[in-house]
């Protein structure tokens, strides 16, 4: 294969082939220090790879600045920025492979589309306050922030390209002879003090990139840099056309000293009193396509994906803001549907508890998202973009299914469907209203709720939390309000919950990341059960004979060093260190093993009795799932639709279902199902629409 034409803005004539074992198939832009391609893994994703320029791949202070990028976005890598996958920084042309997501910028989004709503402005702020919380907190500063480093995905915006120098952005300088930054979206600290510039920069250029969301320009706005220059630090801006509910924080936001603009957990704070509409639902309605890419030229800035997982915030609020999510989006049924006939592949033989279970794949109803599913007996209970159905879980015959209607069909779901009280509930946003569908005659009902932005289903219990903290208590079965409190030492308390355990967790950090207090609290009457506060900055993952097990992650690198068990009967702690540590973990506990799933592919199990890391395996997936286990196999969900089972005590791969991406392969799943495991049953669903259920006794049969 010949090497390809450039078609970004002073790129080479002519483009290597490959990159590390990484082909080239196309150009996606080009910046003022490389080029963006799209290039395909050996697995078959889509990934994005940025290449220096041949110019200055020669040069020492560049190669500086590539390393510098390639260190902060290992850093970041979470819900709302990149997922680094491989990166040489040494190489001829240095270059670095990021998880591509095929979303507009959102430069690209306000020039096609025009200016956004109010609610959607509510959303873009919010998800970019929190992804700069997450910058800051290991230690990084953007300093580049602006419309072309923001890409519009399914799940919410991603901040993207970090530590890029663009000198041909505009003439200014600095001392260094270097422009960081790109002045209609710099701080005046950028221009006054270069040197002394701190997350506070990053804050203002929020502000910055609001305005030109509301109103397609910046709030100063001028042909020349250097005009540009004085009004940043002179003028006030010109807000005409942003709406009121934001101006005054847009105002704040761009206070002239860094001192008097809010921090990002302000400003999600401030948000969540803006309006009873502010939620975080999905506001881009269709994806990029590849001439789209093209169409924003010399700006358009690698398309990247997170790592979810999502993430270091969702994680820390436990699986409630994923299952929240997942609520959220799979809401609002509409009229029952009827039990229909449907074709499905493998069936196992006639309800029977003797026979083995040989397993089924169903054809997929919609190919529009991955399903996420749950298990609630006998049904598997799926959600995926605009629609809701149940299945037989031994033979998975179809037993009903709703569409969805409104704001929930708008995207696919963040997590599986809450099922509590023998009834599957749906919900808008923050909500008031819900939807309940009775799990074994499939009938719809409504009922009126606490306002909530939160919720968790805990047994026959659902936590619902209110913007303001307030925790309400409802019985799943019947809807009613049983008990409604704030939780004693939680600002707003976010609840976690694990298979086998009666009690919820509402997990709390401290600003600096040292302390982690976590508050134990019964469902049914709201009464705090226990409370601690432990040293470091903790995540739950599950509960171990009555004592609470977390991973212990760096506030400063992000990377989880230990597992820490904490038994509030004697008030011990005990700490695991892992030999190496791990990024993005996403954890599960089965007996007194966890086992880890970090992003990059490495999964770890931990004995916590004989306080020992077991095994570590590559599995090969850039990313994947929350780990799922019984005693004899792990089993994690991968991009492409597989399903992998590793020997829990050997930490061998022993199976992996076939790859099913179907017709949009180039799409990335925003929120990947964990594997659900019932008995020798193990359910897993793939991107193109299939739910499929395996023996778990034999995945060599896979």
């Amino acid at each position: 294969m010949a090497p390809q034409s450039s078609t970004g803005a002073d790129a080479e004539a002519e483009l290597p082939e490959y990159a590390g074992h990484y082909r080239l198939e196309t150009t996606l832009g080009s910046g003022g220090m490389g080029v963006v391609h799209l290039a395909r893994s050996t697995s078959g994703m889509k990934l994005a790879v940025k290449v220096v320029h041949a110019q200055f791949a020669r040069d020492p202070e560049f190669r500086g600045r590539f390393r510098q990028e390639v260190a902060a976005a290992r850093k970041v890598s979470g819900a709302f920025t990149a997922s680094v996958v491989d990166a040489d920084s040494e190489a001829e042309r240095p270059w670095m492979a990021t998880l591509f997501i095929p979303g507009p910028t959102l430069s690209g989004h306000v020039k096609r589309n025009g200016a956004m709503s109010p609610a959607e402005l509510r959303r873009l702020m919010a998800g970019l306050a929190e992804a700069l919380r997450d910058i800051h907190r290991v230690g990084v500063v953007h300093r580049d922030l602006k419309p072309s480093n923001v890409l519009l995905a399914e799940d919410g915006p991603k901040v993207i390209d970090f530590g890029i120098s663009r000198p041909k952005d505009s003439e200014l300088r600095t001392e260094t002879g270097k422009l960081i930054g790109t002045p209609p979206f710099m701080a005046p600290e950028q221009f006054r003090r270069p040197r002394e510039v701190g997350p506070a920069a990053d804050v203002f250029a929020l502000g910055s990139v609001m305005v030109h969301a509301a109103t397609g320009r910046g709030p100063f706005d001028s042909d020349s840099p250097y005009v540009v220059a004085y009004q940043v630090v002179h003028d006030e801006p010109d807000l005409t056309g942003v709406p009121e509910s934001l101006a005054p924080l847009v105002v704040r936001c761009l206070a002239k000293e860094p001192e008097d603009r809010p921090t990002p957990d302000e400003l999600m704070r401030e948000l969540r009193s803006v309006a009873a509409s502010y939620d975080t639902q999905v506001f881009i309605p269709r994806q990029r396509t590849e001439e789209e890419s093209e169409e924003t030229g010399p700006e358009a800035p690698a398309a990247e994906v997170p790592a979810r997982e999502r993430s270091g915030r969702l994680r820390k609020r436990g699986a409630v803001v994923a299952g929240a999510l997942g609520l959220a989006v799979a809401a609002v049924l509409a009229m029952v549907g009827l039990p229909g006939a449907d074709s499905t592949r493998g069936v196992a033989s006639p309800r029977t508890t003797t026979a083995a279970f040989s397993g089924w794949e169903a054809e997929p109803l919609d190919g529009r998202s991955m399903p996420q599913c749950s298990y609630a007996a006998p049904a598997l209970v799926c959600a995926q973009d605009g629609l809701v159905f149940a299945r037989d879980a031994l033979n998975g015959r179809l037993l009903w299914r709703q569409a969805l209607k409104g704001a929930a069909a708008s995207g696919p779901p963040a997590g599986a469907p809450v099922v509590a009280g023998g009834r599957v509930l749906g919900g808008l946003g923050q909500g008031r209203e819900v939807t309940a569908v009775e799990l074994a005659s499939g009938e719809a009902s409504r009922q009126e709720l606490p306002a909530y932005g939160g919720l968790r289903a805990v047994g026959g219990m659902v936590l619902l939390t209110a913007p303001d903290g307030t925790v309400s208590g409802v019985e799943a079965a019947s809807g009613r309000v049983r008990w409604s409190r704030r939780v004693p030492g939680q600002d707003v308390p976010y609840f976690a919950s694990f298979p086998g355990d009666r009690l919820a967790y509402a997990v709390g950090v401290s600003g600096d990341g040292n302390r982690t207090r976590v508050t134990a609290v019964d469902p049914r009457t709201g009464e705090v059960r226990w409370q601690a506060r432990l040293d470091g900055n903790l995540e739950a993952v599950g509960t171990a004979d009555g004592s609470l097990v977390a991973v212990a992650v760096d506030a400063v690198r992000g990377e989880a060093g230990a597992v820490v068990r904490y038994d509030p009967r004697s008030r011990t702690t005990v700490r695991v260190p892992l030999r190496v540590p791990l990024a993005q973990v996403q954890g599960s506990v089965r007996g007194d093993v966890v086992h880890l799933m970090a992003a990059g592919g490495a999964l770890t199990a931990v004995d916590l009795k004989a306080r020992e890391q077991l095994w570590s395996l590559e599995t090969g997936v850039v990313r994947a799932s929350t780990p799922a286990a019984d005693d004899r196999h792990v089993y994690v969900s991968a991009p492409d639709g597989r399903l992998l089972a590793v020997d829990a005590r050997r930490g061998k791969l022993v199976g992996q279902t076939p790859v099913r991406l179907g017709e949009r392969s180039d799409r990335v799943p925003a929120s990947l199902p964990e594997p659900v495991v019932v008995g020798d049953r193990v359910y897993g669903s793939a991107p193109d629409g299939t739910v499929f259920a395996v023996n778990g006794r034999d995945p060599a049969a896979w």
